[in-house]
């Protein structure tokens, strides 16, 4: 039998976490970040061939939905600014002891596919920080994200075109021995 969450680590940790997490879900959506490029058919017809797949929508103007990520990620020399949550959580847990990472899983939701020139902005919030866990990578705590892409209109309104919930384990991992 397991030990109940709060033997697994030091109630004076866990209530730090839980403290940083609530401190931090306050945000809502925070790290808006506009995309380096509108929408475009160059980088569509390159992940279309990196991702094997050939459908003449795609070639005509239209990007996957699941390519959403894509316009916004950070590139190679890019870094999360201060008030992102979801890094400024992993900050948090890296101080606390667990070291380790694991992506878990991600639900993406689309409610239109996107066109040739368009603007993206997104924004994340911290949705939830559930723990502590014993996995069998070790004890560590379940952070989840939530991303919100929208088109931006040139009359200044916006529109939420995609969603995706990303969650990660933030671990200690366990000892070779405990394997």
């Amino acid at each position: 039998m397991s030990a109940p969450s709060q033997e697994l680590v030091d109630p004076a940790v866990h209530e730090k976490v839980m403290a940083e997490a609530e401190r931090i879900k306050a945000w809502g959506e925070a790290a808006e970040r506009f995309a380096r490029d509108e929408v475009n058919q160059s980088t569509i017809n390159n992940w279309l061939e990196a991702m094997g797949v050939d459908n003449p929508r795609f070639r005509a103007g239209e990007a996957p939905p699941s390519m959403a990520q894509v316009w916004t990620m950070y590139g190679l020399g890019g870094r999360p600014s201060e008030d992102d949550p979801l890094h400024s959580m992993m900050r948090a847990l890296t101080d606390a002891g667990f070291t380790a990472v694991l992506g878990t899983n991600c639900e993406q939701s689309y409610e239109r596919y996107l066109r040739v020139g368009e603007q993206l902005r997104v924004t994340t919030a911290l949705d939830s920080v559930v723990g502590p866990k014993a996995t069998g990578m070790g004890v560590g705590y379940f952070v989840t994200s939530r991303n919100t892409w929208y088109v931006e209109h040139e009359d200044g309104t916006s529109e939420k075109v995609a969603t995706m919930l990303f969650r990660v384990l933030k671990f200690i991992p366990r000892a070779k021995a405990e394997a």
